[in-house]
Parts: C-alpha cells; sequence; structure tokens
C-alpha cells in the first residue's frame, strides 16, 4: 500500500503518477474550481480508478455512482469535455471523502474499458449507460438493454431523442408485433452463461414475477433450480421504468419537485431533500433555520413511514398477517400529520427551493406530540410479536447474509451497510440542514443478514423519534423560506408596487428561476440508503442534466450473490428485507 495521500495533495499526487500538465495530453487534470473532480484521459481511467481502490490510503473503496452526459448541445461546456462524459464517483468510507472522476468520449458510438473486474456493481451501471447513452464497455460480461424492453430503438437520455410522447408517433400494436416483443422476454439461459444441465440433475428456471406478491412490484427474477436449491438467478428490471431523468430536462427547476415524489413514493419529502439542496448549491442559496429544522422534522416523519411499510410487509411475506394491519394504521396517523401541514399525504410536493412551501400550521405541535407518545409503545408491542417470534427468527437469521467488504463492493449504504456492523450514517458523517445539532445514535449489527437489516431498521425508528422529539423542543422562529432573488417561489411582498416587479415575479413562478452554469451533486441519508441528484445547469430555466442515483438500483443487483444456495422461500425473506421499491429502482 503507497503512503497516506491527504485531501490536499490528491491532485499533485494524480498529476505525478499519471500526467497531469496543461495540454491535450494531460492525464489527469483538476477540473476548474473544484478539488474533488478530475479530467482522465480515456486510456487511463481504468488505471486511475483502480489507483484510487487498491492503492491509496484511504482508498476509494466504494463505486457509488457512474453516468453519463450527453454533451452536445451544452453551451457552457467544460473545455475538457467531448460529445460525451462518463462521470465515476467514489466514495472513501473511511477517509469520509469522495471523488468525481470525469472522461470524454467521442463519437456517435462511444467506447471504453469496463471496470466490472474492479467493481462488480459497475454491472448494472454500465448497461444502464450503454441503454440510455448508446455507451459501448469494453469487456462487459453482458451488456444488454436494462430499463428499457430488448426490441427498444435507440438511446432514450441522448439530446436528439424525443422527450414528449407527442413529439413521436402514436403507438401500435399490431399482432405481429405483439408476438415478436413477447418472443424476446423469453429466457434463454445460454445468453447468461446459464446451463441447463449439471452433472447429475437438469435444472429448472423459474420466473418469479413481474406480477407476484412477493416482488413488492413490477419485478422479475429468473431462478435456476436444482430441486428448490437456488443455483442462480437474474434480476430483470425496467419495468417501471418512466423516464424521470428525461423528464428532468424538460421541467422548470421547481416544477420538477413534484416529479422527485414520485421516485422513491414511500419517502415522500425525503426525495425532494437532495433535488432542492441541489438547486441551492448550484444557486448559492442557503434555507433559513427554520425551514431546515422543518425539513427534518418532515423528512424522519416519513423515514418512520417508510420503515412501517417495509416492517409490515416484511413480517407479511414471512406468514404474519397481524402486523401489517397495525403498521399501517400507525402509517395513517403520521399521514394524518403530513396531511395537516403539507396538505398532501404520500406526495406532499413540500419542499422548495429556498425553504418550504409554507410556515408550519396551528396546533402543529400537539398533532406531533400526540404522535411521539402513541408510537414507542407500539414498537414495543412490534418487538414481540415480530422481532421475538421465533418461526421469524428461524426464517431470518443466518439467510441472505453478506460481509461488510461484499457491502462496499457493491455500493450497499444505509440500513443495509450498518447491519453488516459499519456506522456509516450521511447525517453523521457529511451533516446537512442542521443534522449536527441533534442527538440521535447510529443502529448497527454484526451479521449483515435478514434479521440484522430489521434490527436496525427497528432502532431507526425511535432515533428518529428522538430526532422529532428534538425538534418540537427546539423549533427555531424567522422565516421558512430564503429572501434569496432566485428562491421560488420569489417573494410577493413588492409584486403590486411597480410593473417590473410583477414581471418578475410572474416569470419567477411560471417559468422559475435561472440558474448560473455549473453543477452540483447531493445526497441525503434516505429510508434506504444514500440518495443523491446530481445537477447540471447550462444557465436556464430547466436542468441540463438530472442524474438522481437511488440506493434500491444496487441494492437489486446484489440478488444473485445473496440468494445462491438458499431455498425459494428464503429469497422472498431476502427481497422483504433489502426494502426496495421499483420506481427507486427503475426511475
Amino acid at each position: 500500500m503507497e503512503s497516506p495521500v491527504t485531501d490536499r495533495s490528491l491532485a499533485e499526487d494524480l498529476r505525478q503518477r499519471f500526467g497531469g500538465a496543461e495540454g491535450a495530453e494531460a492525464g489527469v487534470q483538476a477540473e476548474a474550481g473544484r478539488d474533488d473532480a478530475f479530467w482522465v484521459r480515456p486510456d487511463l481511467i481504468h488505471k486511475v480508478l483502480a489507483y484510487l481502490k487498491h492503492d491509496i490510503v484511504p482508498p476509494y473503496s466504494m463505486l457509488f455512482d457512474l453516468s453519463a452526459i450527453d454533451e452536445r448541445e451544452r453551451v457552457h461546456i467544460p473545455r475538457s469535455a467531448g460529445g460525451f462524459t462518463l462521470v465515476y464517483r467514489l466514495l472513501s468510507l473511511e477517509g469520509n471523502r469522495d471523488v468525481c472522476l470525469k472522461t470524454a468520449l467521442g463519437g456517435e458510438k462511444p467506447t471504453t474499458a469496463s471496470i466490472t473486474g474492479l467493481w462488480p456493481a459497475a454491472n448494472w451501471y454500465e448497461r444502464e449507460a450503454w441503454d440510455m447513452f448508446g455507451i459501448g464497455f469494453d469487456g462487459h460480461p453482458h451488456l444488454r438493454r436494462i430499463l428499457m424492453p430488448p426490441t427498444y430503438e435507440g438511446h432514450p437520455l441522448r439530446k436528439e431523442h424525443p422527450a414528449r410522447a407527442t413529439d413521436m408517433p402514436p403507438f401500435e400494436l399490431p399482432e405481429a408485433r405483439e408476438i415478436s416483443e413477447e418472443e424476446a422476454l423469453q429466457f434463454d439461459p445460454g445468453e447468461w452463461g446459464m446451463k441447463r444441465h449439471g452433472r447429475e440433475t437438469d435444472f429448472l428456471f423459474l420466473n418469479v414475477g413481474p406480477q407476484h406478491p412477493g416482488t413488492h412490484g413490477l419485478l422479475r427474477i429468473v431462478l435456476q433450480l436444482d430441486g428448490e436449491v437456488i443455483v442462480d438467478a437474474v434480476p430483470d428490471i425496467g419495468y417501471h421504468h418512466r423516464g424521470a431523468e428525461k423528464m428532468g430536462e424538460r421541467q422548470s427547476w421547481h416544477t420538477y419537485i413534484p416529479y422527485t415524489d414520485r421516485i422513491d413514493y414511500l419517502g415522500g419529502v425525503l426525495n425532494n431533500f437532495p433535488y432542492v439542496m441541489a438547486v441551492e448549491r448550484l444557486a448559492g442559496i442557503e434555507a433559513p433555520e427554520r425551514a431546515q429544522v422543518i425539513r427534518v422534522m418532515l423528512a424522519e416523519l416519513f423515514r418512520i413511514a417508510s420503515h412501517l411499510v417495509w416492517y409490515g410487509t416484511f413480517a407479511q411475506d414471512l406468514g404474519t398477517m397481524s402486523p401489517v394491519f397495525y403498521m399501517f394504521t400507525d402509517r395513517e396517523r403520521i399521514f394524518d400529520i403530513i396531511a395537516a401541514i403539507c396538505g398532501d399525504r404520500m406526495h406532499p410536493n413540500w419542499f422548495r427551493i429556498g425553504g418550504v412551501a409554507q410556515d408550519l400550521p396551528r396546533g402543529w405541535e400537539k398533532l406531533v406530540t400526540d404522535f411521539l407518545d402513541y408510537l414507542p409503545p407500539r414498537l414495543d408491542e412490534y418487538d414481540r410479536i415480530v422481532m421475538k417470534n421465533r418461526i421469524f427468527r428461524a426464517r431470518t437469521q443466518g439467510v441472505g447474509s453478506y460481509t461488510l467488504a461484499e457491502a462496499i463492493e457493491w455500493g450497499v449504504t444505509g440500513p443495509g451497510l450498518r447491519a453488516c456492523g459499519l456506522g456509516w450514517d450521511y447525517r453523521k458523517k457529511r451533516p446537512y440542514s442542521g443534522y449536527d445539532q441533534f442527538e440521535f445514535d447510529i443502529p448497527t449489527a454484526d451479521h449483515g443478514d435478514c434479521y440484522d437489516r430489521a434490527v436496525v431498521r427497528v432502532e431507526e425508528m425511535r432515533q428518529s423519534l428522538r430526532i422529532i422529539e428534538q425538534c418540537v423542543r427546539n423549533m427555531p422562529g424567522g422565516p421558512f423560506m430564503s429572501d434569496h432573488p432566485l428562491a421560488c417561489p420569489p417573494r410577493k411582498q413588492q409584486t403590486m408596487h411597480d410593473i417590473e416587479t410583477l414581471i418578475n415575479h410572474f416569470l419567477g413562478v411560471s417559468w422559475g428561476p435561472v440558474i448560473p452554469p455549473g453543477e452540483a451533486a447531493v445526497a441525503v441519508e434516505a429510508a434506504k440508503g444514500l440518495n443523491s441528484y446530481h445537477l447540471i445547469s447550462d444557465g436556464g430555466t430547466m436542468p441540463y442534466r438530472v442524474r438522481i442515483r437511488t440506493p434500491s438500483f444496487p441494492h437489486l443487483q446484489m440478488i444473485p450473490l445473496i440468494c445462491r444456495g438458499g431455498m425459494i422461500p428464503d429469497l422472498l425473506a431476502i427481497l422483504g428485507s433489502i426494502d426496495y421499491v421499483l420506481a427507486d429502482v427503475d426511475r
């Protein structure tokens, strides 16, 4: 291992090892104005990534995200960019820092080397980049579409691809096409390197889903079975894909906020959180203290609501029927609070660029404090009927386990990572919205199995109650919205004084703010793991690129690893323990 490299010396270290002088021949160049982002020549990207993972102390051991940008219509294009840009975001859990590497690719069919040999988690990310942008990856084990149907033509996130259905011909499904589409969905084990026969047995291939209650949504898993033992599995996603990133390119900065609610549709404002903070970073806006505490309180309420859905359905997956009814009733109490504050339940669309939509209504304290008194004894009761149930324990302990090293290799964050013994929580490690002012603990467990993932989430609900109680006790006064001119909706006090102010207000509400050129990436500790928005502004009223990194996407990719050797009932326990939402996977 090499000697430790500090944040200050990383740029110099990369320049010395891989070249960094100004000019076209530079191997690595720091991005202008940033000390955590570097442009890397395409032929060196694999070497630089390998160096950052293996040879630097502390290592950047997690591939946090891999995405692409179509630069061809960008006005304020970086000097080092080409027609397309690949973006690799690495996370060092040990050093609590991250780095962004970019490489420029040209041509109509850009290609680079696959990094699946470095990180197994790169498999799906590279397939997504091929599917959405047409970027090839030499050496990828199975480069095929992942979100779009196998017969789809074109690459949707390229700029020439239409963003609206009205820009395309009416959809038709004649009988011949229907037959060909169905044939294309038939599973061929040989395409995936899977054999139909073993030395002493014939393998059975079983479709689980996409219409199956145990998959919790439109997910298809093809199992290779030896009797009832799972030999291998192929997850098939994309049935819930709605083009959330593409829609971001045709919505104004503030009218896109309701679309974020629909990503992890159980997480509510936890989806708004990273998006509005990324826009605020681009625009140089800081939300007032009262708005930040309100955001924290609503985020923790939705964390509990999401965990209650997981808790009840997980118990139901394993044969315990009563808890799901109890816990959904508890969730309704949270929704009563959300509706009273935000005006809506599951999709409140309530965070705003610069703050929140409205101030807290009169009487909100009693609603919240009553819930704080109500839920703890209920959680104690659920411990007795679920977590201490011997059948539940037998179905979950030692099932679907993975080590801490495997979790990092596959990009696991949130409760799934903490269930392996690592107390890494973004609210503690990278405090945002004033989380550093709150007292709460980070629950962990040791075995990384289905049961320990449940242990962590159950205790997280109790910690969220602690945070909410502190929000009620210490709610600051002051404004709920920034007075920054780019905050949205803009302040209305002076609109009736002169026509210019009225026009500016009208444009600010209808078109939204004009965000300065630049890019920003912000992550939050959502209910299911780290949720991140990487936004690019080209100096207009709409984003040039919206990249949504969701926790469920890498988590589902682990299914083959953690279900091999188990039984079919174990698979359903594993799926329930992961706590994913298919819209969070497919976007």
